[in-house]
């Protein structure tokens, strides 16, 4: 006999109070509170380097100036966004991996990869290494991300440029029946 709470419970947890944590795979009894610690700022950041420490400062900093965004870590990365994600970073070891969503694609020597990321955004991935790194032209582009991020796209810019309208469905003729 199934009860109304297996109903609503996975298969695998269907006699078990509790559920497997997402990020670390702990189990976490019902009703317990859970802090993994890996989705928080301080744990992506604890273990940077002073020069990688004080550049991931001048960034949160300098994308927190922007003006009203939500600034959260999600699994590796620190998000920061308003209506959509316009710009994250990945603590790595030896550097910050920053990726920055643009609707252009930028050619600049700071820039690694750009990947088109939707219809209307380009990801653009930046290595930084040092404080240093983050002031113009960078600033300058996450300025032009948070912009973007906070305006809903037009439709013509979504639409390919000299597309044709469909054409609608075809109207079937009437032959005359000949006696």
């Amino acid at each position: 006999m199934v009860t109304v709470a297996a109903v609503t419970t996975p298969f695998y947890n269907l006699w078990m109070a509790g559920r497997e944590c997402y990020h670390c795979k702990q189990w976490v009894e019902e009703g317990e509170a859970h802090d993994c610690g890996t989705t928080t700022e301080a744990a992506l950041t604890q273990d940077l380097s002073e020069d990688l420490r004080e550049a991931w400062e001048r960034l949160r900093e300098a994308a927190a100036s922007l003006g009203d965004q939500r600034i959260y870590a999600s699994h590796n990365s620190i998000m920061f966004s308003r209506k959509s994600c316009y710009f994250f970073v990945r603590p790595k070891t030896k550097f910050l991996e920053a990726c920055v969503f643009l609707g252009r694609t930028l050619k600049a020597p700071q820039v690694r990869r750009a990947l088109p990321a939707s219809k209307t955004k380009v990801a653009h991935l930046l290595q930084i290494r040092h404080r240093d790194e983050v002031e113009a032209p960078f600033t300058d582009w996450l300025q032009e991300a948070y912009e973007l991020s906070g305006t809903p796209a037009s439709r013509t810019a979504t639409k390919r440029a000299g597309s044709k309208p469909k054409p609608g469905p075809k109207k079937k003729k009437e032959t005359a029946k000949r006696r």
